[in-house]
């Protein structure tokens, strides 16, 4: 086998916006380094001062260096058809890839990265940095954080892992099932092959245990796999899988039950990356008051902290819905109800009747409200063998959900309560719910 052992310094982290200012690849064959190329790369934008200080490579260094087309043809003729390797090698491919690809060559080689490579040999490393192994196996580098002699480092470290018996794990790493290669850096291949084949949520964390990314599956292993098999080139999801640092995850019995705890866990915890998902809910109730006339009083607003609604409503139109259908129903004030405010109506009690008999009136709509909202469980598969998951829906709102005995009996919707964990209630919840139990019917109980 030909590797091309590569190192590179760029503009920034990630490649779509970002260049290349130097590159060197040393071809070796397994035994020995047979060809090297190295040159400093004009990447046509500004280098950050934080990395001129880092690399020691300057603009006025790179102001008459090549760009890259100017090298793209020899890159890629000893790149093509021989296995990509580098320290953390889909940040130096990625780039590579995206440079390539600009001036029309396709680069698709198999890549072997000497951060894995490295923990499967020397199990035991304090850590896996490129400076840090140099250190542990006295590897001697000179030019840190420059293409050549981070390169030349990685060669010395390769041969010191096929000295030690690396060509098993290179074998294995190169297969074409294996998907080593596409895993987050700090992500063992064996933590994803642990992940079961079922229902569940799914927390990615970052090196300080905090929980980055939260998503739900139909199946796990499969699930968490799809995030790491097209590394995209852009910044987000770049810095996204050099973010992941662990995985956990917690097992549901079905799917809706997944979508129910993410929808929960992602309105918790916010977590960084789950931006499409961390709207803030504009929510609206029914509130009721009486005024300084003694009419009891019926507003849709937006939903309060401190007030407890009688109803609430996703979207505004469905409160104004319910609110006019009251209206009619029970002969109620579109004033007094806020909905009509042309209708000065200055006598209230010749049209609607005194506030005694007026509030009347109102408390037989509120009991009709309450008694018309439906309280069912919806039950499916549970996680063992023995258990129902069990999801209930109270007066039209959501309870909470979890795992019940399939001997269990729900006749007693307050006995069901009590082995049951309250969940937050919103409108994407219910509705989610409403519509698994309208295509599911048997499997839905309902309680008087």
């Amino acid at each position: 086998m030909i590797y091309t052992i590569v190192d590179i310094e760029t503009t920034g982290g990630y490649a779509s916006s970002n260049g290349i200012t130097e590159v060197a690849v040393f071809v070796h064959n397994g035994t020995k380094v047979i060809d090297h190329f190295e040159t400093l790369i004009n990447p046509r934008q500004p280098i950050p001062y934080f990395i001129q200080s880092m690399t020691g490579i300057t603009d006025e260094m790179v102001a008459r260096a090549p760009v890259f087309e100017e090298v793209a043809d020899r890159l890629y003729a000893l790149l093509h058809d021989k296995i990509f390797v580098a320290h953390n090698v889909n940040f130096d491919y990625s780039f590579l890839k995206h440079q390539l690809q600009q001036c029309g060559y396709e680069l698709n080689t198999k890549k072997l990265c000497t951060v894995r490579l490295t923990r499967k040999v020397f199990t035991s490393l304090p850590s896996y940095s490129l400076g840090n192994i140099c250190c542990s196996l006295q590897i001697s580098v000179k030019n840190r954080h420059r293409a050549g002699g981070d390169a030349w480092a990685t060669v010395q470290l390769f041969e010191i892992l096929l000295r030690n018996n690396a060509q098993p794990f290179i074998s294995q790493f190169l297969k074409k099932s294996s998907g080593e290669q596409y895993l987050p850096l700090h992500i063992q291949k064996e933590q994803i092959e642990q992940l079961p084949n079922k229902p569940g949520v799914y927390y990615f964390r970052n090196q300080k245990g905090k929980v980055i990314y939260v998503g739900k599956a139909k199946n796990l292993n499969r699930r968490v796999r799809s995030h790491f098999t097209h590394n995209g080139t852009g910044k987000q999801k770049q810095e996204f899988i050099r973010n992941i640092h662990d995985i956990s995850y917690r097992l549901c019995g079905t799917e809706l039950m997944a979508a129910i705890l993410e929808e929960t866990e992602i309105k918790k915890l916010w977590p960084v990356y789950n931006s499409s998902r961390k709207q803030a809910e504009v929510q609206y109730g029914l509130y009721l008051f009486e005024d300084q006339q003694g009419y009891t009083r019926l507003a849709i607003d937006r939903k309060k902290k401190h007030l407890r609604a009688l109803h609430t409503f996703g979207l505004l139109l469905d409160g104004y819905a319910l609110l006019w259908n009251i209206i009619k129903r029970y002969q109620l004030s579109p004033r007094l109800c806020f909905v009509d405010k042309t209708n000065e109506e200055d006598n209230l009690a010749a049209v609607y009747g005194e506030p005694a008999v007026y509030n009347k009136r109102v408390a037989r709509a509120l009991h009709s409200l309450q008694e018309e909202l439906p309280s069912f469980a919806v039950l499916d598969e549970g996680v063992e063998e023995e258990q129902l998951s069990c999801l209930l829906i109270e007066k039209g709102k959501f309870y909470g959900m979890g795992f019940i005995s399939k001997k269990a009996k729900l006749q007693d919707i307050s006995r069901l309560k009590k082995m049951l964990t309250p969940y937050p209630d919103n409108d994407y919840i219910r509705n989610l719910i409403y519509r698994y139990a309208k295509d599911h019917p048997r499997q839905r109980v309902n309680f008087s």
